[in-house]
């Protein structure tokens, strides 16, 4: 179990310095622009993680740890809460956000791991499980981001737009 929190801290610790980086370097046009229709752009993904880092995980662990139910969440892509904020004042918030949970995570034992509660729309879930989903949650949105970062550069690749088959979105019908 104490090898679970490590894991947990080491993948909540890396993304915040991905998106500090990636908004220090990134046009903001290229972090905001939408790869195909339905799909989220790179600062919509981190509009949501900020959604979640305030509204979701930290709640389901103190509830966790105070014995009480989880209710479901509806996700968004965070656009309405951070309208009119850049992609580097978006990173600084997450920062802000992750560094605070992360003191939440550290203060966690093994033992809490083993605690439950019932979802809303999930049944009985435990700690362990949701700590598995954060960090699971901050690795899909950061490759949903990449991937939006990536769709300009392989359709202007050419010759070698081939070699990237696997990771060019399905265009709508």
């Amino acid at each position: 179990m104490e090898h679970l929190l490590h894991d947990v801290r080491a993948v909540l610790t890396t993304t915040a310095a991905r998106w500090l980086s990636w908004t220090a370097t990134f046009s903001a046009a290229a972090l905001t622009q939408t790869p195909a229709p339905g799909e989220w752009s790179a600062a919509e993904c981190l509009g949501h993680l900020i959604q979640t880092e305030k509204d979701v995980f930290p709640h389901r662990v103190h509830s966790f740890l105070a014995g009480e139910n989880l209710a479901g969440f509806t996700p968004t892509g965070g656009a309405d809460d951070y309208a009119g904020w850049s992609p580097a004042e978006l990173a600084a918030e997450f920062a802000r956000l992750r560094t605070h949970n992360l003191e939440l995570i550290s203060s966690l034992q093994p033992a809490d791991l083993e605690r439950s509660a019932e979802h809303s729309e999930l049944g009985r879930v435990t700690l362990d499980e949701a700590l598995h989903t954060w960090a699971a949650h901050d690795l899909n949105h950061t490759m949903q981001a990449e991937r939006a970062l990536l769709q300009p550069l392989i359709a202007g690749s050419g010759a070698w737009r081939i070699r990237f088959a696997d990771h060019v979105l399905p265009k709508p019908e």
